[in-house]
């Protein structure tokens, strides 16, 4: 159970000495920096006023970068070398970014991620997220006026762990202690909980730039639990954008080939279409105007309506993630209290009708939707500095978003913490080994939901040596799976007898690809029953396997005087059905056979058992055994 209390009372200090922490939501589109000041969370303003930074970078020749708005105004005139959307890129390889990413940058695959080429040099999403970051940290401490303690950094739920690694490591490169990693929608929940003491089952459906989740979370006061997560880290209004673009280029008859439409004109096209968007929020129509290479113009009306049919699908994406999440928590639409809505894209009216209508209820909006999760980032991160809230103590209970394990023999996964624990938590579980003298063990980390490992993504390998040689099955050997607060992972195994002992901290080198991650919950469902069934034939054959080695074993050695020409006649025979049954895959024929081998070998097992005792005790005394 994770337990994060807020404040004891030895660790309160008076007002003037707080220690100072912030709460960063880093996001797809735009960021910003909140503190707790005068008891309620803020969003923390820069010289000019402004609460939002665009999550823009743009390096310039001799290695000087441009951050925020300054950075956006660069993008027209330098797109190559002006970066924006880079929380997609975290965690990621080349192969798993989108087309319209790769056609707006000179990508190269990096170490273990994507980086992108700059006049500067080729920077990785960490080197970038690192420069935003970094002007939110000297934001801080020049409004708060003194040096930060630590900083709590949101992640979208469905982040795994390299891309929450990725934003751990981007943080510490931009001189922030970390604190916390913290879910958006948990975050989210905090701000909302803490502001209007609300209780019940409450739904997040967070819809940034680049990222959806949607949360379901028991509000009592003083405990916030989230009972199940769910959604797409390759949704968000990124795509929505892209949809609008895609119907510009139709409509000007401009080539969509990406090697063709230059830079320049990409993003100049690509921006209007985002400002089409944020215009079609509060207007029925908006006017697209840009001025292309070469002197021509594009200049076209969209209107809402145009605009809502050209992007339902993505709207219907999105409640796929939202039925998955509720049927995981166990909750109907009726017990849901209130829908808090996060993340700028929720402002379009299509998504706030789709949400009204599937809840059966208006959404809550009171507070806005581009601060909600810094605000209640902030006031974790002020309790975690051992800071007094006004609120008293509270606890906070998350979730991992997705099963861990190992694979077992005939490639199947052994769940050892299922998905939707809670954090942080601790599993172990007892393995053994599977051959006779067996003096090392491959240990091979999944995470996802189906019975088969190669359905599943891999997340680290490493191995266990030094366990003593013993008949298969003698060895015990312990395997411990850890997720922190962070959700990051940590494995270890030891063998019980020997106290050898070997394990990992997973720090995969890329993330889930866009489609693992919106496809991991559905193809579970989906397979099910065929995965049941798999799952029963792989340890059919496992155990059958066993079978035959362990007789195989027994009949290589002395067995005239207690096994005759015909006993082994037949023994032989039931093994021969078996690797037929085995060779034919057919889990009725593997069953049949094995009892029958099974039931024919006793006997022989019990005089070979009889045979070795009498050995042992062969020449020794009654009083010799006392």
């Amino acid at each position: 159970m994770a337990l994060l209390s807020i404040a004891e009372p030895g660790q309160s200090a008076a007002p003037h000495q707080h220690r100072l922490a912030v709460g960063i939501d880093l996001g797809t589109t735009n960021s910003l920096v909140a503190a707790v000041r005068d008891g309620s969370a803020r969003a923390l303003r820069d010289e000019e006023g402004m609460k939002l930074l665009p999550s823009v970078v743009h390096y310039l020749p001799g290695g000087d970068v441009e951050t925020g708005f300054e950075a956006r105004g660069a993008a027209l005139i330098d797109p190559l070398n002006t970066i924006a959307s880079v929380k997609r890129w975290m965690g990621r390889r080349l192969a798993d970014l989108s087309e319209a990413h790769r056609r707006a940058y000179r990508l190269l695959d990096g170490r273990g991620m994507v980086a992108v080429e700059t006049v500067a040099g080729a920077r990785s999403p960490v080197e970038i997220s690192a420069e935003i970051l970094k002007v939110l940290r000297q934001r801080a401490e020049q409004a708060l006026g003194g040096e930060l303690v630590g900083a709590v950094i949101t992640v979208p739920a469905y982040f795994d762990d390299a891309q929450r690694q990725a934003t751990k490591d981007a943080a510490q490169l931009a001189g922030l202690n970390v604190l916390r990693l913290l879910n958006e929608p948990t975050a989210a929940a905090i701000a909302y909980g803490l502001e209007h003491a609300s209780e019940g089952i409450y739904a997040v459906y967070d819809l940034g730039g680049g990222t959806f989740d949607i949360s379901i979370l028991r509000l009592t006061r003083g405990v916030f639990e989230v009972l199940a997560v769910n959604g797409d880290s390759a949704l968000g209004g990124d795509d929505f954008d892209e949809a609008v673009y895609e119907w510009i280029v139709a409509q000007a008859h401009l080539p969509s080939e990406s090697n063709v439409l230059p830079a320049r004109d990409h993003r100049a096209l690509m921006q209007q279409a985002r400002q089409a968007k944020e215009c079609l929020s509060s207007q029925q129509e908006a006017e697209i105007f840009a001025r292309l290479s070469g002197g021509s113009a594009v200049a076209l009306t969209l209107t809402r309506a145009v605009f809502e049919e050209l992007t339902v699908s993505l709207v219907a994406r999105t409640m796929m993630p939202v039925r998955k999440a509720l049927r995981d928590a166990g909750t109907a639409i009726t017990d849901i209290q209130g829908i808090v809505l996060v993340g700028g894209a929720t402002r379009m009216p299509a998504i706030r009708r789709a949400v009204a209508e599937y809840f059966r209820r208006e959404p809550l909006t009171d507070v806005d939707p581009d601060e909600a999760v810094a605000l209640g980032a902030a006031t974790q991160a002020h309790a975690l500095a051992g800071n007094r809230t006004e609120a008293g103590d509270w606890l906070l209970l998350d979730v991992t978003p997705l099963s861990l394990g190992l694979e077992t023999m005939g490639g199947l996964t052994e769940r050892i913490i299922a998905r939707n624990s809670t954090l942080p938590v601790a599993r172990g579980q007892d393995f053994t080994t599977f051959k006779d003298g067996q003096t090392a063990m491959s240990l091979h980390v999944v995470q996802g939901e189906r019975e088969r490992v190669a359905d599943c993504r891999s997340l680290a390998r490493f191995e266990l040596r030094g366990i003593p040689p013993m008949p298969a099955g003698g060895a015990r050997i312990r395997v411990i799976f850890q997720v922190d607060a962070d959700g990051l992972l940590s494995v270890s195994a030891r063998e019980q007898s020997t106290g050898v002992e070997a394990s990992v901290s997973v720090r995969p080198t890329f993330g889930l690809d866009d489609g693992q991650i919106g496809a991991m919950l559905g193809d579970s469902a989906a397979h099910a029953a065929s995965d049941a069934k798999l799952r029963a034939l792989q340890e059919q054959i496992i155990e059958a396997r066993r079978l035959l080695e362990s007789i195989e074993s027994a009949l290589a050695g002395d067995t005239q005087s207690w096994l005759d020409d015909a006993d082994h006649a037949r023994l032989e025979a039931a093994m021969q059905a078996l690797r037929d049954a085995l060779r034919a895959e057919n889990a009725d024929r593997i069953r049949t056979a094995a009892a029958a081998l099974n039931e024919l070998s006793t006997p022989f097992a019990a005089r070979r058992m009889d045979d070795a005792v009498r050995k042992a005790l062969a020449g020794r005394q009654l009083a010799d055994l006392s």
